[in-house]
């Protein structure tokens, strides 16, 4: 399925249509514009303070697992992990926004049944180090989409490049192949820290996906 997920303020998710397995989602990528396949980083940035209230009480999901700052193989079977998780996911999770959820704008959780984007990025990230996957290989990220709006994805860093799990669409791409401007991400040296993707903006902006400087 795909589905968008709106922060800043609400969140909003919505399902927008089916989108058809593809058995060559690794094998076949088409380059769609001209970027590296590995993100380059620009700086420090202020973290989402609903990550931070995340951290707070959950403190093992924001623990580095491995003190290997490698990238993570990209075997035909990690991959197919990648595939596999970022599908069932978005099969296993109902879209709906905090406000529905609990009664409030803004809180990142490892959902049950129901969440929004980062509810999504969280879930697909413990479900791939129980398989395996480093901490330093799976970093929640924010980006624009493709309306401007904040949205959250999983990067998972592999020697392969840098893939996009999202809860937009099944198929998992590259990151330079999704159409988004990519914003701030964790850093993969310590989950905790967050850094800036974007050239443009030296400064973390202040409402997009979550990040409030007073959550007031």
């Amino acid at each position: 399925m795909q589905y968008g997920c709106v922060f800043a303020g609400v969140a909003v998710c919505v399902v927008a249509g089916i989108f058809p397995a593809s058995a060559q989602t690794f094998t076949s990528l088409d380059v769609a514009r001209p970027s590296p396949q590995f993100m380059r980083v620009y700086g420090n940035a202020q973290p989402p303070y609903g990550f931070i209230r995340f951290c707070e009480v959950n403190g093992n999901e924001c623990s580095a697992n491995s003190l290997n700052d490698a990238r993570f193989p990209a075997t035909p079977e990690r991959l197919s992990e990648l595939d596999l998780v970022n599908r069932s996911t978005n099969q296993d999770i109902e879209p709906a926004t905090d406000l529905e959820i609990f009664g409030v704008n803004e809180l990142w959780t490892l959902p049950m049944t129901r969440g929004d984007c980062e509810d999504f990025a969280l879930l697909k990230r413990q479900r791939l180090i129980k398989l395996g996957w480093p901490s330093s290989g799976l970093l929640i990220t924010v980006v624009r989409d493709e309306k401007n709006e904040g949205h959250a994805v999983l990067t998972a860093r592999t020697t392969q490049g840098d893939f996009i799990l999202d809860n937009k669409i099944d198929n998992v791409r590259l990151w330079n192949q999704t159409p988004y401007h990519y914003v701030m991400r964790q850093s993969y040296i310590d989950p905790r820290v967050w850094v800036s993707l974007d050239p443009t903006d030296p400064t973390t902006p202040a409402a997009i996906a979550g990040v409030q400087s007073n959550p007031e």
